[in-house]
C-alpha cells in the first residue's frame, strides 16, 4: 500500500515534462550528464546538525568575546522569588498566550485574592518573571552575528560558483535543454549547504530568541526547503540557485544592522539599515518578482511543455512573494518611524518576542523594535 501511494505521488505525468520518465533522469555511468540524485536530499539533515555545532562554536569562542569587547553585557535579571501558584499560572499563560507580559485583570484579581497579595505585587512578580525569560543582549547579538556570517558566506559562494554559469546571465538557460541538465560539484554543494542551513533554522527556531512572526518564518523555511527539495528531484536546480542567490543578499545587511543595534552603534545601524532597505527592494520586490517569477510564469511556458509540477513550483514561489510583501510593509513602517524619530528604533524584520509591553515587533522580515528600550 505504501509503495502504491509513493508511485501515485511521484507520478511521472505530474512531475516531469511529457515523454520523460524517472529512468531518463536517473543518475548513471551510462548517462551523458550527471543528474541529481533524490537520495542526496537526506544529506542536508545530518549536515544541519553540523551547521548547528559550527554555530555554537562560533558564538561561544568568537561572537560572544567580540560582543563583550564592544561593551555588550550578558547580564540577566535577578531571579524572582519562587511562588508555586504564580509559577503555575505563568507557565499556563505562557503556553496559551505565547508569553505575554501581562495577565488579564480578572486573572490578576483572582490570584491576588488566593495568595493574599495586592494586585500590584502580582503584576510586579509577573513582570520580573517575564524578564527572567528574556535572552540577554549578548545572546541576541551572537544570533545575528552568526546569521550575518552565514549569509555572507552563502551569497559570496553562490556568486562565485554561478559567475561562469550561462543561466546567471540569461535565465532562459534554466529551461533550454531541460530536463537533461547536468549538475556540477560546486552547485551540488551550494544546494546541500543551503538546504542544511534552512533545516538548521527550522530546528533552532524552537530555542532561539522567540519572534512575533515565528509561524511566518516557519512557513518561510518550510516553503524554502520544499522548493529546494522538489526542484532537486525534478532537476530544476538552475532556477533554484537563482532564487537562493536573490534571497541571501539583503539578509546580510539585515543581520548586520541588528547586530550593530545590539552593540549600541546607532549611526552604523541606521546606515546599514538604509542599505538593507535598498537591497531588499531591489532583490525581493524587483529581481525576484520581475525577473525570476516573470521568467517562470511567462518564459518557461514558451520554452517548455508544461506539466502539473510547474504549477506546484510557481505556487511555492508566489507564496514566498506574498511573505515578502507582508515583510516589506512592516519594514517600511520601521523606516517611517526611524525617519520620524530621527533614528532607527525598530527591529528590522525582527525583534524578540520578549520585548517590553509598549513594543510591537517581529522577525527576520518583520520590522519591529530591534532593540526595545528595555530590551537593550
Amino acid at each position: 500500500m505504501f509503495r502504491s501511494l509513493l508511485d501515485a505521488f511521484w507520478n511521472e505525468a505530474v512531475w516531469l515534462p511529457p515523454n520523460t520518465t524517472w529512468e531518463d533522469i536517473t543518475p548513471g555511468s551510462d548517462k551523458d550528464v550527471v543528474y541529481t540524485d533524490h537520495r542526496h536530499l537526506l544529506y542536508p539533515i545530518p549536515l544541519a546538525f553540523v551547521i548547528i555545532a559550527i554555530r555554537h562554536m562560533l558564538e561561544k569562542y568568537w561572537f560572544a568575546p567580540f560582543g563583550k569587547s564592544l561593551g555588550i553585557k550578558n547580564t540577566r535579571p535577578k531571579k524572582v522569588p519562587y511562588n508555586p501558584k504564580l509559577e503555575v499560572a505563568y507557565q499556563k499563560s505562557s503556553k496559551i498566550k505565547h508569553k505575554q507580559l501581562f495577565m488579564s485583570q480578572d486573572e490578576i484579581t483572582t490570584l491576588a485574592k488566593q495568595l493574599d497579595m495586592s494586585e500590584r505585587q502580582v503584576e510586579r512578580w509577573w513582570r520580573l518573571r517575564r524578564s527572567q525569560d528574556k535572552p540577554s543582549t549578548l545572546v541576541k547579538f551572537c544570533e545575528n552575528a552568526w546569521r550575518c556570517t552565514f549569509y555572507l558566506f552563502s551569497f559570496s559562494y553562490g556568486l562565485f560558483i554561478l559567475w561562469d554559469k550561462e543561466w546567471l546571465w540569461n535565465i532562459d538557460y534554466c529551461y533550454i535543454g531541460y530536463p537533461h541538465q547536468g549538475i556540477t560539484d560546486d552547485v551540488w554543494w551550494y544546494y546541500m549547504i543551503s538546504s542544511a542551513f534552512y533545516w538548521a533554522l527550522t530546528m533552532s527556531q524552537f530555542w532561539d530568541v522567540r519572534r512575533k512572526d515565528f509561524w511566518q518564518m516557519f512557513v518561510h523555511h518550510f516553503a524554502t526547503i520544499a522548493l529546494l527539495s522538489f526542484s532537486w528531484v525534478c532537476n530544476l536546480h538552475r532556477i533554484g540557485t537563482l532564487v537562493l542567490l536573490s534571497h541571501d543578499c539583503a539578509d546580510i545587511a539585515l543581520e548586520a544592522a541588528k547586530a550593530a543595534k545590539y552593540a549600541n552603534y546607532q549611526k552604523l545601524c541606521d546606515a546599514i539599515f538604509t542599505v538593507f532597505i535598498v537591497l531588499w527592494l531591489i532583490t525581493r520586490l524587483g529581481i525576484y518578482p520581475f525577473y525570476i517569477i516573470w521568467s517562470t510564469t511567462i518564459r518557461a511556458p514558451m520554452l517548455l511543455p508544461m506539466s502539473p509540477t510547474y504549477y506546484i513550483f510557481n505556487s511555492l514561489l508566489c507564496l514566498l512573494l506574498v511573505l515578502h510583501l507582508i515583510w516589506t510593509w512592516l519594514i517600511l513602517q520601521v523606516a517611517y518611524r526611524a525617519i520620524y524619530a530621527g533614528q532607527l528604533e525598530g527591529d528590522i524584520r525582527s525583534s524578540s518576542s520578549e520585548v517590553s509591553d509598549s513594543s510591537h515587533h517581529s522577525n527576520h522580515s518583520t520590522p519591529n523594535r530591534i532593540n526595545n528600550k528595555k530590551d537593550t
